[in-house]
């Protein structure tokens, strides 16, 4: 049995150029599939408002839901780093963020917690990490602000958006956070974030250049109802079965094969 994956773990992938291989669960089931597959990450993603249960967006996603899920995943987990999502207006204020966050530590058996946006959460994050809680962050598309974005766009293809998103990493790395997921950003723009910053970074939509890659479980085995994710890849498709899929994908993020061209933005 490997030894189990902690930050420490990544900042050495990062460092020796290792990609990181990381895809949503939200049950006991399909986390031991993912483990015995070599996943280094799995993260419970509030994308299950979308996948479980139905919704057009990830904002209907309470604190109650995502303990839940976290917990079915902690039960099964024994190698993968798990973080967890702080779901739409848990984390509005530093009291919110480190009483919520707590809860999904305690209760969800998280050993990271994911957050979105920049400049409003800093304050957030250092509380967090001050207070012993690892924090991932997330910049680009991100979800929870689908309205605002005016519906799921690529970000940061203007130069002032780029720059400010730069700006955004440097300053939440600086503020605490340990990883940082890029999701709908121009190749490039991941290029120039990955090299400016120590923490790990997490793709999807981003380009090859990210430090790992992250996607969907259910987008990965092509059975996400509708249009399937421009970034995402089919890998059941030609595999004997959903196990062999899995490790097909662990094989193709860290072989550096997916995502390629047809997976990423200019």
């Amino acid at each position: 049995m490997n030894a189990a994956v902690t930050l420490t773990t990544l900042r050495r992938f990062k460092q020796q150029g290792e990609k990181i291989a990381c895809v949503t669960s939200y049950d006991a089931s399909f986390t031991r599939l993912l483990e015995q597959a070599g996943v280094d990450i799995v993260l419970v993603g509030d994308s299950l408002g979308n996948v479980i249960q139905g919704h057009d967006t990830t904002l209907p996603v309470t604190m109650a839901d995502m303990i839940y899920h976290a917990a079915c995943v902690a039960r099964a987990g024994t190698q993968a780093l798990r973080i967890v999502d702080m779901p739409f207006m848990s984390y509005a204020s530093v009291s919110q963020a480190l009483a919520n966050a707590g809860r999904l530590m305690r209760r969800g058996g998280a050993h990271m917690i994911k957050l979105e946006g920049g400049e409003p959460v800093l304050d957030s994050v250092r509380a967090l990490v001050d207070h012993g809680i690892p924090v991932c962050a997330h910049l680009g598309l991100t979800p929870q602000s689908v309205h605002q974005l005016g519906g799921y766009r690529v970000q940061g293809r203007e130069p002032a958006a780029a720059d400010r998103l730069l700006e955004d990493a440097r300053r939440l790395e600086e503020a605490g956070a340990s990883a940082l997921v890029l999701e709908c950003v121009p190749v490039d723009l991941a290029q120039r974030v990955t090299a400016a910053v120590s923490m790990p970074t997490i793709g999807i939509g981003a380009g090859p250049h990210c430090d790992g890659q992250v996607l969907v479980l259910y987008d990965l085995l092509g059975i996400t109802p509708g249009k399937r994710p421009v970034f995402s890849h089919n890998f059941l498709r030609g595999a004997e079965d959903i196990p062999a899929a899995l490790s097909e994908y662990v094989r193709a993020v860290k072989d550096g094969r997916f995502p390629d061209v047809e997976h990423s933005f200019e």
